[in-house]
């Protein structure tokens, strides 16, 4: 998407007191491929980031993960920064390639020593950690025989699920299997922005279900593991509505919805794929990857569900007329369909700003699905901070936290079992095919002297957090 060279900043935070119910859980989220770097250190082995990465022009700047924020020797003193923003829960990812180097196996322990400091040094500050298994580094000797492409990566998950919870699991209660799978299937498989890069859309549908399978047979390893274990899976979740009430423009809706959203949460929850998305998906695949089974262990229980809000779309059918202003922006994996800019601020990523949207989207999968309770695990935003005398006031993310937690308290009120809230993210950070050129964190890392310095944003969260909402 386009990124004005300014925008209207949101409105400033409301002032009315309203209060979280008791017990919401206040964290902040990372991701072990954004943040560790040490990428050669220790027994870990390439994942499809590290060989993405290598390849010219796939990363805006250029860069790589090799050093990121180093958080993998600078742990403690980033524990130390969470503890002294008085959060109390902290959702990070697991280096599958630090555990797994050869994708199977016998795990690395000098991996899972790693996640043994880190695990006990959270829980020494009083901090609760959320693991999540698979944020998008798989490791490349499994990409090397097929990647999601493959049934086999999907058991070699369960088995690295199996690991992982055996070494930590006495420790670690809460564990996500997937993040955000629409991403590594469609941006992976179909785009080629993400790591593995390719681009072929019936790839992409096949990844789906791989990484859907790997969901099920790792929350099925989970449960049945020897220690007690609350399940849940990261999704990345949007409103979606049509441009006009035209044929064209509704169709355009009801395909974007299909994918980005229904497709995940009808296998989770109903035990079947949307039968209209199948449909579309005709034109690439006949399905034929699925075996009997798959959606039974797909859709085993789940004990909570997270959900990730960044902006809402407003989508555009080919057919239906032209709208004034910029230019729509096509839709991967959805042929004929653009999203329409909304006439809201954007943030740095050229995201449209749509608190309600986050509302919405919490009701619906209430409303409409059998979900378990509701986390929001990953809610931000990327701005171009402004760095003055080594600090940073940052209004517009003040404002975007503010609008989205009030947004979320709406949900809670309107009977929503939304459980706790993670700020995305707790630093600046290596941001995908963007490289280093967007900072989402509530902390600045200055990446010449990886230095830490809380954000103005930091501190408010922080207040919100310790007041439970607003005094």
């Amino acid at each position: 998407m386009s990124v004005p060279t300014s925008a209207p900043a949101p409105s400033a935070p409301a002032s009315s007191s309203r209060h979280f119910p008791p017990g919401f859980v206040w964290g902040a989220a990372t991701a072990a491929f954004q943040i560790e770097g040490a990428t050669t250190a220790d027994g870990r082995s390439p994942s499809i980031w590290d060989t993405l990465c290598e390849r010219p022009g796939a990363v805006l700047d250029g860069s790589d993960g090799s050093v990121a924020c180093d958080h993998y020797h600078r742990w403690e003193s980033d524990l130390d920064l969470l503890a002294g923003l008085g959060l109390t829960a902290y959702r990070f990812s697991i280096s599958w390639p630090r555990i797994c180097p050869g994708g199977k196996g016998e795990p690395n322990e000098k991996g899972l020593g790693f996640y043994d400091r880190l695990v006990d040094g959270l829980l020494a500050r009083g901090i609760t950690p959320y693991a999540t298994l698979y944020h998008w580094d798989l490791p490349q000797v499994l990409e090397d025989k097929g990647g999601w492409r493959s049934r086999d990566t999907a058991y070699r998950f369960a088995e690295y699920a199996a690991i992982t919870q055996h070494r930590l699991g006495d420790r670690v209660k809460h564990w996500a299997t997937l993040n955000e799978p629409w991403c590594s299937a469609f941006l992976g498989h179909a785009s080629g922005e993400h790591a593995p890069g390719r681009t072929d859309q019936a790839e992409a549908v096949v990844a789906s279900h791989h990484l859907l399978l790997g969901h099920g047979l790792a929350t099925e390893a989970l449960h049945g593991g020897r220690r007690p274990a609350e399940v849940g899976v990261v999704l990345n979740h949007y409103d979606i509505t049509p441009a006009s009430d035209s044929p064209a423009d509704v169709d355009a809706a009801r395909r974007l919805d299909g994918q980005q959203n229904r497709w995940w949460l009808d296998a989770l929850y109903t035990g079947a794929y949307p039968a209209d998305i199948v449909e579309d998906f005709a034109r690439w695949t006949d399905m034929s990857f699925v075996q009997d089974g798959d959606l039974a262990a797909i859709s085993s229980r789940l004990d909570w569900m997270g959900i990730n809000y960044y902006s809402s779309f407003v989508a555009r059918g080919l057919g239906a007329p032209a709208p004034a202003g910029p230019r729509p922006t096509p839709w991967i994996g959805c042929e004929d369909v653009e999203l329409v800019p909304n006439g809201e601020p954007v943030t740095h990523m050229g995201w449209d700003v749509v608190p309600s949207g986050l509302t919405k989207v919490l009701e619906r999968i209430s409303r409409d699905y059998d979900a378990p309770p509701l986390f929001i695990t990953e809610n931000g935003a990327a701005y171009d901070d402004v760095v003055v005398d080594g600090q940073v006031e940052d209004p517009d993310r003040i404002a975007y936290i503010d609008a989205h937690l009030r947004a979320a308290l709406d949900a809670i009120d309107a009977g929503v079992d939304l459980r706790g809230y993670f700020v995305w993210s707790l630093m600046d950070n290596f941001e995908w095919a963007w490289g280093y050129t967007r900072r989402f964190g509530v902390v600045r890392v200055d990446y010449d002297t990886l230095e830490r310095t809380p954000k103005a944003s930091a501190h408010a969260y922080a207040a919100i957090a310790r007041e439970n909402g607003w005094a």
